[in-house]
């Protein structure tokens, strides 16, 4: 499985709307960086960010999720509680093609802070905004910021176009146009 370059990910971009908006280049002055980068692609974090709270002293369960966890955050940047996270989404939408599998890593300016990203690849054909989790592993308060960089796309190519797309097996967050939260 080849990783694809700058070239390939602008001539996607441009051509297919694989990435949109899209910038062309590493964004950098007093920012944290976002853009195309040699072999992958920063995304940014928008200013929505649903953080996590325990007023109810509960379970998170997957099954049986409880919205009353969330707090509702929309501004230029969301502090993060200690041993918290946040949901948030991406700026970029995304439009995978059926040969390509994502793998998505979060940016080291943040991993040296305490502050880690977890999304799941994209997988084929998936499209939308991606909803991001960031953990704040610190025992301090943690600051995220809208509109910059967050995490790195990685872009493999497969041999073969897979059977089954995720289109084709019309997954569960397909689409996604706002923060998503677990669904069965």
């Amino acid at each position: 499985m080849p990783i694809k370059s700058d070239l390939w990910i602008r001539k996607m971009a441009k051509e297919h709307r694989m990435i949109y908006p899209f910038a062309e280049r590493q964004v950098k002055k007093n920012k944290i960086s976002f853009g195309l980068s040699s072999y992958g692609y920063d995304m940014r974090v928008s200013d929505e960010f649903l953080v996590f709270s325990n007023v109810t002293t509960s379970i998170v369960d997957p099954k049986k999720f409880d919205k009353r966890f969330l707090v509702k955050i929309k501004g230029k940047c969301c502090i993060i509680p200690p041993n918290s996270f946040a949901l948030a989404k991406t700026v970029e939408y995304f439009k995978i093609p059926r040969n390509i599998l994502t793998i998505c890593l979060g940016k080291s300016t943040y991993a040296r802070c305490g502050i880690i990203v977890n999304v799941t690849p994209f997988e084929p054909e998936w499209e939308g905004y991606a909803t991001l989790e960031i953990s704040n592993t610190t025992p301090l308060p943690a600051k995220i910021y809208a509109f910059e960089g967050i995490a790195q796309i990685i872009f493999l190519e497969a041999d073969q176009e897979c059977e089954t797309s995720y289109k084709d097996k019309k997954g569960k967050y397909q689409h996604q146009k706002d923060i998503t939260l677990p669904r069965i």
